[in-house]
């Protein structure tokens, strides 16, 4: 509703808007009464009408958004160092890594930070550099843009999920349509190759039979043996729509070779090309096309030499299926008029697999059928989907890393801001010892999806470094720092309840993290330089593991429960999406199925007794009756392809 859009949009905006009011009116550089105050507050108050402006917008145009929140929040923190808020960058961008690609995302970030540092660096001069602001400002934005392409990648997977089912739904409401269309065409076929050649043959006999006497007899023996070939075709497919089984691809080429050899019994010259492994729904695509085509073929052009050419390239199967111009023999009309599907449906054949075909008149006055069908068989290697998974981590996992490498860093950095110049520069190996042992304690978060449990045992390890550190970098109160350190550890529990395939039979792991880490901890703080390596023997420490890992157990327990309940939440929705879709499918193949019964009765009722009187005619030698049985079954056929054309059944 237009209402609740509203809302959302500009919830968020007004409630920054009036923390920053209330601010301001509480602590504004206007009650410092120093004269320069009323113009700070003014460019205050200018920023955030900017702010909350671009904020409202941050939907429909992030980027946008976000650059004029850059401004505004350089204009606040020039004017209010001390009071500017400066979230509305924040804000926008999160929306520019919920609504944009990641190459844009990370442009964004790159951009924002840069400017905070620029900003940072000037309000402290020439000084020193600010690096634990830099730290925050860092790690604040990197870590916004990761949620927010978290949530990108959620919404993403989310509408896939949508739009499967929506296609879903769509293939079950045209479930019914596509299999009259699919058996139309089946029937089609049966008759064009079938019931026509042996009108085209009992014709030509009636019309020769004074002057060629033996035509008779070869009419009479190809209509008995072509009604026999029809009987099974048709008995074949009605026993396929009524026990539609799966049934094992086989290759059909040597169909297509039968085909060809068949059309070849009635003194037409036909020249082949074909690869000897069509298979699956390409090949009987093109084996559908060919009977098609040699059919409309013997209607129009009788006695023509055609030519069949099934050819690769790269990708592409090339089907050509040209015939010469029709010999005197054509003069005489068969009589046959067409059903209206021959063209429509070898178009449908070819679209169906996802190729095109295109028919028309050839230069020596024949006729020409073309089609391009994707290349499904051969010796092309089938590549299956595989996971992709530095795709799937993108930001978020880089971000949770980023986070836990640098926020026990900063606080590092805080504490020496309080050193003397001459104690932060004698410090600074041991800051960047430390700065390393982060970096490497979080580099595991990096495959925290991909293997939860492997990511765990590297942090574990790499924390067992934590004493000698302490030991060696001339820091005091390091054991404090690797405290914070802890997030990693707490992050990849939370992974291993939430993406390890065990689920909940990795409890074992969860009680080890917290036994190690307070082993650990408490080593390092007897390793360390400060007052707690005097508070702390080792006799005593190693006394105090079993009741301190308690708390260190249960808290890491909770996190990864809760990584148990989003595991089992996504598990939920997959397992509802997988549902839908069963489901529709369901009842799509029900609807197919019942349109497949009805048709078979249909086929029974109305065409295969007419066929058997058809053989019973012929061989009892009766051409007439067999040219009237022949049109008479033709004309049955055509009634009920056009009863498919229909409008569909309720």
């Amino acid at each position: 509703m237009p209402e609740t859009e509203t809302i959302r949009r500009w919830l968020l905006p007004a409630l920054l808007a009036a923390a920053q009011l209330a601010w301001l009116g509480a602590e504004g550089p206007w009650r410092d009464g120093d004269p320069r105050g009323a113009g700070a507050t003014v460019a205050v108050g200018c920023a955030l009408v900017v702010e909350t402006a671009a904020l409202g917008r941050r939907r429909e145009a992030p980027v946008t958004s976000l650059v004029w929140s850059v401004g505004a929040m350089a204009v606040g923190l020039i004017a209010w160092a001390d009071g500017y808020f400066a979230l509305g960058a924040v804000v926008s961008l999160y929306s520019v890594a919920v609504g944009c690609p990641l190459p844009v995302t990370l442009r964004a970030v790159a951009g924002v930070v840069a400017a905070e540092w620029l900003l940072s660096f000037a309000r402290a001069g020439f000084r020193g550099v600010p690096a634990a602001e830099w730290a925050v400002a860092a790690l604040l934005y990197v870590l916004c843009a990761g949620l927010g392409e978290a949530r990108r990648q959620w919404r993403a997977r989310r509408l896939t999920a949508a739009r499967r089912l929506a296609g879903a739904e769509e293939s079950r409401r045209r479930a019914a349509e596509n299999e009259r269309q699919r058996l139309a065409r089946e029937l089609h076929d049966v008759s064009a190759h079938h019931l026509t050649s042996v009108v085209v043959t009992v014709d030509a006999a009636r019309r020769l039979g004074g002057t060629r006497p033996e035509l008779t007899a070869e009419a009479l023996e190809f209509a008995e043996r072509t009604g026999l070939e029809t009987q099974t075709s048709l008995r074949r497919l009605v026993g396929l729509m009524r026990d539609p089984e799966p049934r094992e691809a086989e290759s059909m080429t040597g169909r297509i070779q039968e085909l060809v050899a068949g059309f070849g019994r009635l003194g037409r010259p036909i020249a082949t090309e074909l690869p000897p492994d069509l298979t699956g729904p390409v090949g009987e695509a093109v084996h559908g096309i060919v009977r098609e085509a040699l059919t409309n073929a013997i209607r129009y052009a009788p006695g023509a030499a055609v030519r069949v050419a099934v050819l690769r390239d790269e990708e592409r199967l090339l089907l050509s299926v040209a015939n010469g111009p029709s010999g005197a023999r054509a003069a005489q009309p068969t009589g046959i008029t067409g059903s209206g599907h021959g063209i429509k449906g070898m178009r449908q054949r070819a679209a169906a697999v996802g190729g095109e075909l295109d028919s028309g008149p050839t230069g020596e006055g024949g006729w020409r059928v073309e089609a391009v069908l994707p290349d499904t068989g051969g010796a092309q290697a089938q590549q299956g989907w595989q996971r992709d998974v530095l795709r799937e981590q993108l930001l978020a996992d880089p971000a949770l890393a980023f986070t836990a490498a640098v926020l026990p860093v900063f606080f590092v950095l805080v504490g020496a801001e309080d050193w003397s110049r001459q104690a932060r520069h004698a410090a600074l190996p041991g800051i960047v010892l430390v700065s390393v042992l982060f970096a490497l304690h979080a580099l595991p978060l990096l495959w925290r999806r991909r293997a939860p449990r492997a990511a765990l045992m590297a942090v574990l390890a790499s924390s067992l470094l934590w004493p000698a550190a302490a030991a060696l970098a001339p820091l005091a109160h390091l054991s404090a720092y690797f405290v914070v350190g802890l997030i990693a550890e707490c992050l990849a529990v939370n992974a291993l309840g939430a993406y390890s395939h065990r689920g909940a039979r990795t409890w074992p792991w969860v009680v080890a993290t917290g036994v190690v880490s307070t082993c650990v901890l408490i080593a390092t703080a007897a390793a360390d330089g400060g007052p707690p390596a005097a508070g702390i023997p080792w006799l005593i420490g190693a006394a105090l593991i079993v009741p301190v890992s308690l708390p260190a157990c249960a808290g890491f327990a909770l996190l990864w429960g809760v990584g148990l309940l989003v595991r089992r939440r996504r598990l939920r929705v997959l397992a509802q999406d997988d549902f839908a879709l069963a489901s529709s499918a369901w009842q799509a193949d029900r609807s197919a199925g019942a349109e497949r019964q009805l048709l078979a009765a249909q086929l029974s009722d109305a065409v295969l007794h007419r066929t058997a009187r058809l053989v019973e005619l012929a061989r009892a030698g009766r051409l007439d009756d067999v040219a009237v049985e022949a049109r008479s079954t033709l004309a049955a056929m055509r009634e009920l392809l056009h009863g498919l054309d229909r409008s569909p059944r309720a």
